[in-house]
């Protein structure tokens, strides 16, 4: 045996010479127990194309059963050779005998020694054995070990490794001399006790991995990826590879039918727009979808472009340090900090409610000196910049009052005492304030006396007042049409309201069950409500609801991980990219949300080397598209404030991405006033582009014909030898020295007339006199 299996469900040999088999995903009761009555097993294998058939090898002999009938169909047995062990049997005996059974009645010589060996099919209805009279792999250096060959007849590649070696080589398996040629020899860090392969299904064919083993060790199983260096996705490595569709029955394998596996060509081709294949995204342009590709989907599952989404802080120059003082123990339904695209508000610990304003352009260190604040005269609740006015500041306090602070243009040169307007009316501490997103001077906040209120900053006069939760409401969140407000309760409740049909929800349904917070906002168009919260066992978790049936419950989940912070969302509607991270975690988690199943697709982390209190997000429009560049966030630390950037891989920037850079939306622009809202008009955010002039589509971009070359794999798995890099890098030197069209410096010198030219004697005697006085 190979050492251990990949697939199918799970074989046991037991030492009483019983062969059980397990339903992996089952109980650990067996299904079924064959009793072959020759000894102790030694080897097991399924036929490769019939159901239920399965070959098995004892120390006397060979027989071949049905597992749905728990029958012998044949046996054929080999005599114990005297001069051998019953415990070391001779397992090539036992592939040529079932090679006799399959095939026809031949027989060759095999390995001499009493040790084990191992046979397999390769190319061409080759067969290569492994033994230890003869190396047949003289590449190997392996000594005194059972060597374990592997063959992938879509590549042609052949893995051999041995029991207990620290040593895996790979083969490329000719029709023709060379038979072997040697591609990598790979070091492993612990000794190999077995090794298999994973179905090439479930190769990831965007980074071009041909090749994927499972390293079995002492503690661990290892993946080893086999890799071509290419950048895009070349069909050349992709041959249609066998399915998982079983051809025939054990019973129609016996009466003499032969047929085989039918091919799939999930992997021979390029997914169209998956995530899984960032070849074509990151190359800038969209291979053309294909039934091939909807297949893989259906194997793999979709996954997203934007899976290998990165996050980047920005240059050091860029940051505001020297940070002192900073409250870092602000309300769970508090973001904890806020910015738009000119400054960041950050709440001091120092009595009085003190709030720190930075100017985004003005980065560096901080001065030791105090600096003017904003003083809210009690502790902050929560606080948020109007998204249309980037000089006003509402901060919400725990005397149930709501504070206006107009920041002086420049900058905040002074500390201010006085608010411009202060809204009073809630009896309780405030939870949260929210502006809505197209009404200019409309807030919405909640509090500790279960009501939701909306506000006129203008006429500084409470608007409307929504009731019926029943506890503490951990977050709210505005529809992006402006028309509904959502909630999300610890009462295990989410609501809608329609603030201007009804103070009552209009819908509500079942929330998480967890009660240590929560977090809503709107995707997808505002058809979905996601919400971020906890379980009942407190382990942080992502629920989405349908926005038209609330009352049915989430229609997709998703863990994150154990944390005490809440998850604390931010949503792009251009892309659909959900982006969270909690206060005080080290990572920050990505997805892009999608209509309909699997909903969630899971992209890459970013991670910081120490905790944050959080992320803050910026306008578009200060995002880097020439980079790729599709959020642009400021993270709170201890002690600093720092740009983020979160960019999308692509090769060909010169073009302008737009299938990541649709129109956006204005949305720090009003699109009418609060009383027009409450009279029951809807606004629309006017949107605009954001390509650069001077740049082209990437969907108007003249496309490429894709250049394939079918060479072998050694081609591009060999590792060069440092003198073959030497001589290259030489040769290199040689034609660039000789293809230069400067003249040598000799060329530019001038010469001498003929009267001054010596005789030939003088000539030679002046040389040899200069060489003797050297």
């Amino acid at each position: 045996s190979p050492g251990f299996p990949y697939t199918p469900p799970g074989v046991d040999v037991l030492e009483g010479g019983k062969l059980t088999s397990n339903n992996v995903a089952g109980s650990s009761n067996a299904e079924v127990t064959l009793s072959p009555a020759d000894g102790r097993l030694e080897v097991v294998l399924f036929h490769p194309a019939a159901s239920g058939l399965l070959a098995v090898a004892s120390v006397r002999g060979l027989q071949v059963w049905d597992v749905t009938r728990d029958a012998a169909l044949t046996g054929k047995h080999t005599p114990v050779h005297s001069d051998r062990q019953p415990s070391l049997p001779d397992l090539s005996s036992f592939h040529e005998c079932l090679i006799c059974l399959s095939v026809s009645l031949q027989c060759v010589q095999g390995h001499q020694a009493n040790r084990d060996s191992r046979v397999l099919w390769v190319k061409d209805d080759s067969l290569l054995t492994t033994g230890f009279n003869q190396v047949i792999l003289k590449f190997t250096t392996y000594l005194n070990v059972t060597l374990m060959p592997l063959f992938d007849p879509d590549s042609g590649l052949l893995i051999v490794s041995g029991n207990g070696e620290s040593v895996i080589d790979c083969f490329e398996v000719n029709s023709s001399e060379p038979f072997l040629s040697q591609v990598s020899h790979c070091l492993t860090d612990l000794s190999t006790r077995g090794v298999a392969l994973v179905p090439k299904l479930a190769l990831d064919v965007s980074c071009c991995e041909v090749l994927r083993l499972l390293q079995l060790t002492d503690n661990f199983i290892v993946p080893i990826s086999y890799q071509v260096p290419r950048k895009d996705f070349h069909a050349d490595l992709y041959p249609d590879t066998v399915g998982h569709t079983l051809a025939m029955t054990a019973e129609d394998w016996w009466k003499g039918e032969n047929k085989q596996v039918l091919t799939s060509q999930s992997s021979s081709a390029a997914p169209s727009r998956s995530p899984s294949s960032t070849s074509g995204l990151s190359s800038g342009f969209l291979p053309s979808p294909s039934q091939s590709s909807r297949a893989i989907h259906s194997m793999l599952g979709p996954s997203s472009k934007f899976r290998h989404i990165q996050g980047t802080v920005l240059h050091r120059d860029t940051h505001i340090t020297n940070l002192r003082g900073l409250h870092l123990t602000t309300p769970g339904e508090c973001d904890g900090f806020c910015a738009n695209g000119e400054r960041v508000a950050v709440p001091l610990a120092i009595a009085g409610g003190q709030i720190a304003v930075f100017e985004l352009s003005q980065p560096g260190k901080l001065p030791d000196t105090a600096l003017p604040t904003i003083q809210n005269s009690v502790n902050v609740a929560d606080f948020c910049w109007d998204p249309f006015d980037t000089h006003k500041l509402v901060v919400a306090g725990d005397d149930a009052k709501i504070r206006v602070w107009q920041i002086p243009k420049g900058g905040l040169m002074e500390t201010l005492t006085e608010p411009e307007c202060v809204l009073r009316g809630h009896t309780e501490k405030i939870y949260s304030i929210k502006f809505h997103p197209h009404a200019s001077s409309l807030l919405a906040s909640s509090s500790y006396d279960l009501t939701v209120r909306l506000w006129s900053l203008e006429t500084g006069e409470e608007v409307k007042r929504l009731s019926g939760h029943q506890d503490q409401i951990f977050g709210m969140a505005w529809s992006p049409d402006g028309k509904l407000l959502a909630t999300v309760c610890k009462d295990g409740k989410v609501r809608l309201y329609d603030p201007r049909k009804s103070t009552l929800p209009i819908q509500e349904g079942p929330g998480p069950e967890g009660h240590r917070g929560a977090r809503v906002v709107w995707v997808c168009d505002g058809k979905y409500l996601l919400v971020s919260g906890f379980d009942s066992r407190s382990e942080r978790q992502l629920y989405l609801f349908s926005a038209e049936s609330l009352a049915s419950g989430s229609v997709a989940s998703v863990p994150a991980d154990v944390s005490p912070s809440t998850l604390i969302p931010f949503y792009d509607l251009d892309t659909s990219v959900l982006i969270l991270t909690g206060k005080g975690d080290t990572r920050v988690y990505t997805y892009e949300i999608v209509p309909e199943a699997p909903y969630f697709m899971e992209c890459s982390s970013f991670h910081s080397s120490e905790p944050h209190k959080g992320l803050c997000f910026l306008p578009k429009t200060e995002c880097d598209v020439r980079d790729v560049e599709v959020a642009r966030a400021v993270r709170l630390g201890k002690t600093t404030i720092e740009p983020v950037a979160f960019r999308v891989p692509r090769v060909k920037k010169e073009f302008f991405q737009d299938d990541v850079f649709p129109e956006t939306a204005v949305w720090w622009e009003a699109s009418l006033t609060a009383a027009a809202w409450l009279s029951g008009s809807n606004g629309q955010h006017r949107k605009i582009s954001l390509r650069p002039k001077d740049m082209m589509p990437v969907s108007e971009a003249p496309k490429e014909a894709p250049v394939r070359k079918y060479l072998p794999s050694s081609v591009y798995l060999e590792e060069k030898t440092d003198e073959q890099k030497k001589e290259e890098l030489l040769s290199a030197m040689v034609a660039k020295l000789g293809n230069r069209e400067d003249p040598l410096p000799q060329s530019s010198y001038e010469g001498v007339d003929e009267d001054e030219w010596v005789s030939e004697e003088l000539t030679t005697h002046t040389h040899t006199h200069t060489s003797d006085d050297s």
